[in-house]
């Protein structure tokens, strides 16, 4: 489901770690067999921090036992920053431009590779390591902030923005506890019914709910082991959350499947359906709980199980060959932007 103020100064982005290097190595390095170690150490360091809920007037909550808030010490997006590709690999890298003041309505992140505009929702391939159930995800909002950012799907390059409801900016009631954004490549169509659900799909990207302990830059393309998901059901639209861990965190490699997630962040799986069954409601979140709720929640899917890591695979290859059909203009586009 994706839908004056002074903004907030771009800061530059830290100078990268300086290296040691033995006087005997000097003469065999060159400046260009260390750019990508310098590369490496640039990527990546600035987030959207909580503290712009605060400046609009938006106190934070509690939050359940176990979630851990974003560092104080980490940086706004500049407005000008290298992206990890990969952990490994930046052999082309993406960068994003912010564009107009934030928070505001014409406030946009775009995204280049190697100095050109691109999409992020059609230029960045679906997985990174499909072997092992890795895919490219883009962060679209930080977690532990309240701005409902999203990829337009409507606007050409397909910017990030903020959503927009009633003519307002839609902030989240309260913080998202996790790092959030979509995968690229993938469609949910809203003309085809899902046998089992019966439900058609939302007309947007698969989302994906990355649970690890670091916030993630807004914009960051990051590499995520997508590792269960659960089927959402939104106002009748199906709507796929998958959840994984960022290659980056030293979790990652020991979370091969949905009892290894539950094992190394115990009870987030539980706290991540009840956030997005009840988001909507009228219900309020205090101490821990959501307490009040009368209307408006969200339901889910196949017994409310997070389905496995195959299960979750075959979700986001039956998406992606949704959004192949899509581009191939067998399904009617609608006014979303395919370029």
């Amino acid at each position: 489901e994706r839908g004056s103020t002074t903004g907030v100064p771009p800061l530059k982005p830290p100078a990268p770690r300086m290296l040691v290097i033995r006087s005997n190595m000097v003469a065999r390095l060159t400046s260009a067999a260390l750019l990508p170690v310098l590369a490496t150490a640039y990527i990546s360091s600035g987030v959207a921090p909580a503290s712009f809920g605060m400046r609009r007037g938006i106190q934070s909550v509690s939050r359940p036992s176990g979630f851990a808030s974003a560092s104080s010490s980490l940086l706004p997006l500049a407005s000008r920053r290298p992206i990890a590709r990969g952990a490994v690999s930046l052999r082309s890298a993406y960068t994003t431009t912010e564009k107009g003041s934030f928070p505001s309505e014409e406030y946009r992140v775009f995204f280049q590779e190697d100095g050109k505009t691109i999409s992020p929702w059609h230029d960045v391939p679906t997985w990174a390591d499909k072997k092992n159930g890795v895919v490219n995800a883009i962060i679209e909002i930080t977690k532990d902030t309240r701005p409902k950012m999203e990829v337009a799907t409507k606007e050409e390059s397909n910017p990030i923005k903020q959503d927009m409801k009633k003519g307002k900016l839609r902030d989240y009631p309260l913080d998202i506890f996790w790092n959030y954004g979509m995968i690229p490549k993938t469609w949910e169509n809203p003309k085809a019914e899902h046998p089992e659900m019966k439900a058609f799909g939302d007309n947007d990207p698969v989302d994906i709910v990355e649970i690890g302990s670091k916030a993630i830059a807004r914009g960051t393309i990051c590499e995520i082991k997508a590792v269960g998901t659960l089927a959402m059901i939104d106002e009748g639209e199906l709507d796929w959350k998958v959840i994984g861990v960022a290659m980056s965190d030293p979790k990652a490699k020991d979370v091969n499947s949905v009892a290894d997630l539950e094992k190394a962040f115990p009870g987030q799986i539980d706290a991540i359906r009840e956030w997005f069954r009840n988001y909507k409601s009228d219900g309020k979140f205090e101490g821990g709980k959501w307490v009040g709720i009368t209307e408006g929640q969200n339901s889910f899917g196949l017994k409310e199980e997070c389905k496995d890591m195959k299960y979750t695979a075959e979700v986001i290859d039956e998406t992606a060959e949704q959004y192949e059909q899509l581009m191939a203009g067998k399904v009617d586009a609608d006014g979303l932007s395919l370029k």
